[in-house]
């Protein structure tokens, strides 16, 4: 019997969902190839569907796509993920000593609800949850920073390790969240203003975020 897809969703919508769903679901690793004519039999489309959802996928920087050989999932190598960390850790130190001093109280309320959501969607083993919320607690430090370049590069940064993390994060291996507590005492030092002090917990985080990636 074929699968269907809601009238509202076009096929590509359909084709796209499903290999999105797989990559979160870990049931795709990184590096394995997607033949088009596999997948369009697998989910009873035509190959014009599957290309095109192969392409927003690609955009989206989880699939590679090579003329004369075809599509296969990101594969970051480890040396990518270290370049990555490097300049994420220098934009974010420059974010957060700007946002100790700036940060307001409607910025440290958003920082507690993205916390009070973490705790939540981890507890779901929400992998797509889990690093959209991680993401959006950096995003509203840097936005704390009031400066609105900085808070562009930072995004485009966050888009790179999104990417890495889904293939390689680790943290579900645990039974509790190994960020939950660093992002507890980061928030902490921006409500006391210490400069120095969150200089020396962003670093610190995201050295382990980087050393929970299992790259070998």
């Amino acid at each position: 019997m074929a699968l269907s897809y809601p009238a509202v969703q076009t096929a590509a919508g359909f084709v796209y969902e499903q290999l999105r769903k797989k990559i979160f679901e870990k049931s795709l690793v990184s590096g394995q190839r997607l033949p088009e004519v596999a997948i369009a039999k697998e989910l009873d489309v035509s190959r014009t569907p599957v290309r095109e959802a192969l392409r927003k996928l690609e955009n989206e920087g989880l699939v590679q796509i090579i003329p004369g050989w075809g599509a296969c999932l990101a594969s970051p190598t480890r040396q990518e993920i270290i370049d990555t960390y490097e300049v994420r850790e220098n934009l974010e130190i420059m974010a957060i000593r700007k946002a100790a001093v700036h940060i307001t109280p409607l910025q440290l309320c958003r920082l507690q609800e993205q916390i009070d959501a973490e705790r939540e969607i981890f507890a779901r083993r929400d992998l797509e949850g889990y690093l959209n919320v991680n993401d959006n607690f950096h995003i509203i430090i840097a936005e704390s920073s009031g400066n609105g370049t900085l808070v562009g590069y930072i995004k485009n940064i966050l888009s790179r390790t999104f990417v890495q993390m889904i293939f390689f994060e680790s943290f579900f291996d645990f039974d509790t969240n190994p960020s939950l507590e660093e992002h507890i005492t980061l928030l902490n030092a921006l409500k006391n203003h210490d400069e120095e002090e969150c200089v020396r917990l962003i670093k610190e985080h995201l050295r382990l975020s980087m050393e929970g990636l299992k790259t070998s």
